[in-house]
């Protein structure tokens, strides 16, 4: 015999899968709790209820997710400068030109380390002795602007 809840879980499944492919391909952090939400109405489906506890379900379970989860997931996403480690604690610091850097490369010394350099805008450039900002770091290389 047919049992609709049966079929109405196996679709609920389905649609988290494709908000949580969704939310791998856009990291927006708002497909991933709904994806969460559409487990529980599969989970309600499975427990026997008609389609209107289904979409509640649903519905209550999108809001508190996206209430509770998503800032907490954004707040890992600006994570502040003095908490990074490796190479991303070394962007926006201050470094000091040891030769001349331009677009095709140089040296610079960032916390008392010397790293190759090349200028972030490869028309730059930046003479010994320069205070530089580290604007992103490629590899081994730091690309700074003056």
């Amino acid at each position: 015999m047919y049992d609709p809840c049966v079929r109405d879980w196996v679709i609920w499944m389905i649609a988290a899968g494709v908000l949580a492919v969704g939310e791998v391909a856009t990291v927006t952090f708002v497909l991933g709790p709904i994806a969460l939400a559409a487990v529980l109405a599969a989970v309600v489906a499975l427990l026997g209820p008609g389609a209107e506890y289904q979409v509640l379900a649903f519905a209550v379970g999108s809001i508190a997710s996206l209430w509770l989860i998503r800032p907490i997931a954004r707040k890992h996403l600006r994570m502040p400068h003095h908490i990074r480690t490796g190479t991303a604690a070394l962007v926006g610091a201050k470094a000091t030109v040891l030769d001349q850097v331009d677009g095709r490369g140089g040296t610079v010394k960032i916390g008392g380390e010397v790293w190759s350099a090349q200028a972030y805008d490869g028309d730059d450039v930046l003479e010994p002795g320069a205070q530089v900002t580290v604007i992103e770091i490629r590899g081994a290389t730091a690309l700074v602007s003056g």
